[in-house]
């Protein structure tokens, strides 16, 4: 049940050393409830004894900071907080938006993989900035007695309460950052590969003429899993629905690679000009082989450990 308490405690104990949290959620609800007894003893209702009671203990941040016997302060304490909020906000969009901006006009003009560098460079660059000049503007205001009127904290700022998630954000992240790089690959080795003719130019490591029908179609299936996993994230856990879905898309993505492995139509035959090795028919046969069963096993272990995990959390 996600309280006001419960926003109230979790809110607390984010701030707090995880080796303490547990004492201190018991020590704190105890006392938070002994204090809205004392209230609703006197004939307070419940609800508005709760607020009460969460507002005369304050900013949970502050709080927190007593727990941890922690000084809220770097520029002086008046203005601490507003600081190192406003610092987490803007350090959590902006270098990164520039950076992504940085290295899509490289990759405008040419650069290719070589856009990253600039771009995290230049992230890094606009993250100091903010950093000294969002510090250096609240010092003076802190040194100069210039009086803020700052909106007082209320029991309304509380966040909700974390929910435990079966799925977790660095798995929802990994998986649909290999799937936007997969696509991104398609389109990428067409212009630049690692393989290259006697006068320079460009082999694809696929077949072009796949452009047809059968590449566009994949990018289709994993642009389809990549909002999959989006969903999935938002609803917190597995459902069998869930599951049908994401078996449904893998099938559709790997039983046309097999086919296409298995009857030497994946790759560019002008890759035989420039490796020998896949000129022989039975190099290529062998190749071909090697990714379709590749491809089977990981989609048959993905079926087997998304069953499971369904299993467990439908259960």
């Amino acid at each position: 049940m996600n309280t006001l308490t419960d926003r109230y405690l979790a809110a607390t104990l984010r701030s707090v050393p995880a080796q303490r949290r547990d004492e201190i959620a018991t020590e704190l609800r105890a006392s938070i409830e002994d204090m809205i007894d004392d209230r609703t003893g006197g004939g307070a209702d419940p609800t508005v004894a709760e607020r009460e009671v969460l507002t005369e203990l304050g900013n949970p941040d502050v709080l927190a900071a007593r727990y941890a016997d922690r000084r809220l302060q770097l520029i002086g304490p008046t203005y601490y907080l507003v600081w190192q909020r406003l610092l987490k906000l803007l350090l959590s969009f902006i270098p990164a938006l520039v950076g992504t901006i940085v290295a899509v006009v490289k990759v405008a003009e040419g650069s290719g993989f070589g856009a990253i560098g600039p771009g995290i460079v230049v992230a890094l660059h606009v993250a100091v900035h903010i950093a000294f000049w969002l510090t250096l503007t609240f010092a003076i205001i802190e040194r100069s007695q210039t009086t803020v009127d700052l909106p007082g904290w209320t029991v309304d700022q509380l966040p909700d309460a974390p929910v435990h998630r079966g799925i977790p954000l660095a798995d929802t992240v990994a998986s649909v950052i290999m799937l936007v790089l997969t696509i991104a690959y398609l389109p990428f080795q067409h212009y630049q590969s690692w393989v290259h003719g006697t006068d320079g130019e460009n082999i694809p490591i696929l077949d072009p003429a796949l452009w047809s029908f059968w590449l566009p179609a994949l990018i289709v299936v994993l642009a389809a899993s990549a909002v999959v996993e989006i969903v999935k994230y938002r609803m917190a856990h597995w459902t069998w629905t869930l599951f049908g879905i994401r078996a449904l898309l893998n099938l559709a993505f790997s039983v046309p690679l097999m086919w296409l492995a298995l009857t030497d139509r994946l790759l560019n035959p002008a890759l035989g000009e420039r490796l020998s090795w896949l000129a022989d028919a039975d190099n290529r046969n062998v190749l071909g082989a090697t990714i379709a069963v590749g491809a089977a096993v990981v989609v048959v272990w993905d079926l087997i450990d998304t069953a499971l995990k369904t299993r467990r959390q439908t259960a």
